[in-house]
């Protein structure tokens, strides 16, 4: 793996890449397929996908072509909303690993808390306890969700988090029943000019760094696992080298302080963003 890339300890001992690299919004095979390549060559090994994106395929494609080490790998998918369900998930689960090409998943991750979900927590404890899946975990899981899960603690939450929202009372819990947080959209998909803010321009001029790096090294120094993405080999590089400058607790403050605590990206809490989420269907 990369040299000086840190990682999280999962709450069952698994070692996760602090970073990763995120497929989101990467439909097209060869797009998607050379991103990937292109990722692992800079050197990430955390790859996060899922069902709903339809290119587990491409990604499974660039692993091989890779010929790293499966073991040196850290392979996410997860199961959208209409795979929720106890034998869904089972069916869904064995659909995703075959267009993966891989027999077994590093980490599996129920997309949505919306359907059947505890049924399908039940096939994923079951495929975690057969050695399938390293470990098992929940996105979008607001805090009370969360706690609802507890046979098996989810080891992972994955959740909007960026200096616009920061999710603290969320990350305290997860930190109380010992599940890490993961980002999605870390960088707020550059919403509401955030890669032209005063304040992270600052900051980043002071370690000759891009507003990009400040926010991913803010999330490494507040414990969060981050997944940006994109299709520039140059942008993969940038985000990646975040680990040759440390924010001081001034820059920290400062970046708190832009919490707005409105999410930018997706509202779950809104009927209609609900509804949109339901329309949605897995292509692959």
């Amino acid at each position: 793996m990369t040299m000086n890339m840190e990682y999280a300890v999962l709450n069952n001992g698994i070692k996760m890449p602090m970073q990763g690299f995120g497929v989101f919004q990467i439909p097209d095979f060869e797009q998607c397929r050379r991103a990937v390549s292109d990722a692992l060559n800079v050197g990430y090994r955390l790859i996060d996908t899922a069902s709903v994106y339809g290119n587990e395929k491409a990604v499974g494609c660039a692993i091989r072509e890779s010929g790293i080490s499966r073991k040196d790998l850290f392979i996410t998918t997860k199961a959208w909303i209409s795979e929720m369900g106890y034998e869904q998930t089972l069916k869904a689960f064995k659909a995703s690993l075959e267009r993966l090409g891989l027999d077994y998943l590093d980490l599996y991750l129920i997309h949505m808390p919306f359907g059947d979900y505890y049924g399908a927590w039940r096939a994923m404890e079951e495929l975690y306890s057969m050695g399938r899946i390293r470990a098992i975990g929940v996105c979008n899981f607001e805090p009370d969700r969360l706690i609802d899960l507890c046979k098996v603690i989810p080891a992972v939450n994955q959740v909007e988090i960026h200096p616009y929202i920061q999710q603290p009372e969320a990350i305290r819990i997860m930190h109380d029943f010992g599940v890490k947080p993961e980002a999605w959209g870390p960088l707020a998909e550059g919403k509401d000019r955030l890669f032209y803010n005063f304040v992270l321009s600052a900051i980043g001029n002071k370690y000759g760094k891009s507003v990009a790096q400040v926010i991913l090294r803010w999330h490494l120094q507040r414990g969060i696992i981050a997944i940006p993405k994109s299709v520039h080999k140059k942008r993969m590089e940038e985000n990646i080298a975040v680990y040759d400058f440390i924010l001081t607790e001034e820059d920290m403050a400062l970046i708190s302080a832009l919490a707005t605590d409105h999410n930018q990206i997706l509202d779950l809490h809104a009927p209609s963003e609900v509804e949109r989420l339901y329309q949605i269907e897995c292509k692959n």
